[in-house]
């Protein structure tokens, strides 16, 4: 259950993720990514690791993000 749970927080960070992709948005990267690293956190916890992996891949690309925009753009 806690793995289901993980994978829909990994999914909502996705799809918040997707306009801050656009240029001069990448700043509210530092409001999603703690959500995707909250998920993986929720994700250790089940035997099942699915859905940890996941929500460290959406932190991740929200960090790259935030990377590559200097950490505002």
């Amino acid at each position: 259950m806690l793995n289901l749970l993980s994978g829909f927080i990994g999914l909502v960070a996705l799809l918040l993720m997707i306009p801050a992709a656009l240029p001069f948005l990448g700043g509210l990267n530092w409001l999603f990514v703690p959500i995707a690293l909250f998920g993986a956190f929720i994700g250790l916890m089940s035997s099942k690791k699915g859905g940890q992996n996941f929500c460290l891949i959406v932190a991740a690309f929200g960090a790259l993000r935030l990377f590559l925009g200097g950490g505002i753009f």
